[in-house]
């Protein structure tokens, strides 16, 4: 099985860092899956226009594709103005309506306000059932200041469990759609 996952931040390390959380743990309860972290960092997704897939440049092409070829994914979002990133949101206007049909599609994010969590229930979660994934019960909002100093570590032990939580939900979930 592959377990993709996706950081919708195109600046900071923070939503990276949980979203590769999520990926080791998974790794760790079933090390026959392959994990790969898509870090919108490092590549430049062509603004959506609504043209076919093959008219925008090969970035967005290979991130696309290795979306669709996943078994199971993970989204990690920054919360700004109580919304997803807008990065996350251009890149997710690529795929086809049926892109998580019978695959598990975790949800993290990160931010300043505790209240934020509730963008993944009402926002994120609408548009990864709308691309029919399944989205399990748990998902994780990480408070910027569950990060140490130097902002590359996750430091709060509550958080750390509900991201094996969220990787032991997915996996589970995902084996379970697999051996239907």
């Amino acid at each position: 099985m592959k377990l993709v996952g996706v950081s919708g931040a195109l600046a900071g390390e923070k939503t990276s860092i949980v979203v590769n959380d999520v990926l080791v743990a998974a790794q760790h309860l079933d090390s026959n899956i392959q994990t790969e972290l898509i870090d919108l960092r490092d590549y430049e997704i062509d603004l959506f226009n609504g043209s076919p897939l093959i008219a925008y440049n090969e970035d967005t092409w290979n991130v696309v594709q290795k979306i669709l070829s996943a078994d199971f994914l993970v989204f990690g979002t920054p919360i700004y103005q109580a919304s997803i990133s807008g990065a996350l949101k251009n890149l997710l206007d690529h795929l086809p309506e049926y892109a998580f049909k019978h695959k598990v599609t975790g949800m993290v994010a990160t931010g300043w306000s505790n209240r934020h969590f509730l963008v993944m229930e009402y926002h994120l979660r609408s548009i990864l059932s709308y691309f029919k994934g399944l989205v399990p019960t748990g998902n994780v909002f990480v408070h910027n200041n569950s990060f140490n100093e130097n902002s590359d570590e996750i430091i709060d032990e509550r958080v750390s469990e509900r991201i094996q939580a969220l990787a032991e939900e997915m996996v589970y979930l995902q084996h379970g759609i697999n051996n239907r």
